[in-house]
C-alpha cells in the first residue's frame, strides 16, 4: 500500500510560493539543443511531470488515490474523479496536481520534493538525457532554497534520485561496510582500483561485509536481519530467532567494553519498542584502513581513529557516528590528561563532519550506572529518531 509522503516539519516552509512558481513556469517548457551546441529554450514545449506514466499510474506511486476523497460528487475516491477529468475528459488544466489541496505539492516542502524526485525514476522516465536535463533544471531552482536532487540508488544502471538539504549528509555511494570485527584485524588490499574494490586477503572471518545496496533511506535493522539470515543459512526461520543470532554476533565485537555494550542494549529496546524498520545501529565500523602498524607507518604516524564505536545510516545520506569515550581519549597512559590526544580526536571529529557525518559523543563516566544510562539513552535515541524519521 502506498502513503502520502510525511509532513516534514523540520523542511516545512524552506520552499518559497516564488520557488514553486519557478518550477510550474519551467516546467511549461523544455531545454534541448541548439546547432552551434548551446542549450537553450526552445519553444513553449510542456514537460509533462507523469512522464510515460498515465497521470492516475503516477499519482498511485505516491498517494493511496482509492483512499482519498473525489472533489467531483459523482464519485467517491481520488482515483476515480481523476480518471474522468484527465483521462476520460481531458477537462482539468495541465498544471491541476500543483493546485489541489490533497497532495500539498503548494504548502508542504516533502510532498513536493518526493513529487519532483519520483519525475526523474526510472519508470516515468526512460531518456537518460531528458532525464540529466530535468534534473539541472530542477536544481537549478530549488537551489535558492538550500535543496538538490541527488542520485541515491540504482535501477538497471538507471539513477533513481531523491532530495536532500544542500551541505547536508555525505556525498558519494556507500560500497564497503566492514564492522563488527573480533581478533586481529582483517587485512584489505584493493583488488581493482578503477572501481575502488576492496579485498580482505586474511582474518575476513573476524568480521563482517555488508555487500548489498544501500537503499535512500538507509540501512534498518530488518534489512541487516535478512542479510544476516542469508548469510548464516536462517532463511524462512522465525525473525526473532535471526535477530537474537544477529544482535548476539554484533554484541562479541564489543568485547569486554561495558559502556559501549549498554549503547547497544539501549538501542536493541528501541528495536522492540519502535520495530525492525528503524535504522540499525552498527558497531566497530572501519572508516579509515591503514595495513602498517605504527611502528611501520612512522612519520606523520597511523591514521587516526581507525574504527568508529557505532555508525547509523539514515535517509538522504545522512550517517550519524556514535562515539563512546573512556579516559584514553583524553589521558595518557599514566592516566594524567593529555592535551594532544585530545587535539588529535578533536581534529578527527571535525575532519568526519566536513565529510557530512554528524558526531555525537557520551563520556565513559555517563554510562557506569545502568538504569541512568538507559534511562539517559533511550531519551537521546528517540530525540535522534525524532530528528530524522519523522
Amino acid at each position: 500500500m502506498t502513503t502520502a509522503p510525511k509532513p516534514d516539519p523540520a523542511a516545512s516552509g524552506r520552499i518559497t510560493d516564488v520557488t514553486r512558481g519557478r518550477l510550474l513556469e519551467g516546467l511549461s517548457r523544455v531545454c534541448g539543443p541548439v546547432p552551434d551546441g548551446r542549450r537553450e529554450f526552445l519553444e513553449p514545449q510542456r514537460t509533462f511531470w507523469s512522464g510515460a506514466l498515465p497521470e492516475p499510474d503516477f499519482l498511485a506511486r505516491l498517494y493511496p488515490l482509492e483512499e482519498l476523497p473525489s472533489t467531483d460528487s459523482r464519485f467517491t475516491t481520488a482515483l476515480q474523479d481523476i480518471f474522468q477529468h484527465r483521462v476520460m475528459n481531458d477537462d482539468w488544466d495541465e498544471d491541476w496536481i500543483f493546485h489541489d489541496s490533497r497532495f500539498s505539492l503548494a504548502d508542504d516542502d516533502r510532498a513536493l520534493l518526493a513529487f519532483l524526485a519520483e519525475m526523474l525514476h526510472p519508470a516515468v522516465r526512460t531518456d537518460p538525457a531528458e532525464v540529466e536535463q530535468l534534473r539541472s533544471f530542477l536544481n537549478s531552482v530549488l537551489t535558492h532554497d538550500g535543496y538538490e536532487l541527488v542520485q541515491v540508488d540504482a535501477i538497471s544502471g538507471a539513477p533513481v534520485f531523491d532530495h536532500r538539504l544542500i551541505g547536508s549528509g555525505v556525498p558519494g555511494a556507500l560500497k564497503n561496510l566492514i564492522f563488527a570485527a573480533i581478533g586481529p584485524k582483517p587485512e584489505i588490499v584493493i583488488d581493482d582500483a578503477v572501481n575502488n574494490d576492496l579485498r580482505i586477503v586474511r582474518n575476513e572471518h573476524n568480521c563482517l561485509v555488508y555487500d548489498r545496496a544501500l537503499a535512500a533511506h538507509g540501512l534498518t535493522w530488518a534489512e541487516l536481519s535478512d542479510w544476516w539470515a542469508d548469510r548464516q543459512g536462517m532463511t524462512g526461520e522465525p525473525d526473532a530467532d535471526i535477530s537474537r543470532s544477529l544482535y548476539r554476533r554484533l554484541d562479541r565485537s564489543l568485547g569486554d567494553n561495558n559502556a559501549e555494550r549498554r549503547i547497544l542494549r539501549t538501542y536493541a529496546d528501541c528495536y522492540v519498542r519502535l520495530g525492525p524498520d528503524i535504522p540499525a545501529l552498527i558497531p566497530q565500523v572501519y572508516l579509515h584502513y591503514d595495513p602498517y602498524t605504527a611502528a611501520e607507518r612512522r612519520a606523520p604516524g597511523p591514521l587516526a581513529r581507525q574504527r568508529m564505536d557505532f555508525l547509523l545510516l539514515l535517509p538522504h545520506r545522512a550517517r550519524v557516528v556514535i562515539e563512546c569515550d573512556g579516559k584514553q581519549h583524553y589521558a595518557g597512559d599514566d592516566g594524567r590528561a593529555d592535551p594532544r590526544r585530545y587535539a588529535t580526536m578533536m581534529a578527527g571529529d571535525r575532519d568526519l563532519r566536513l565529510k557530512g557525518y554528524e558526531v555525537y559523543r557520551f563520556g565513559g563516566a555517563e554510562l557506569t550506572d545502568p538504569q541512568a544510562a538507559h534511562r539517559m539513552l533511550s531519551a537521546f535515541f528517540d530525540r535522534l529518531h525524532q530528528r530524522y524519521l519523522t
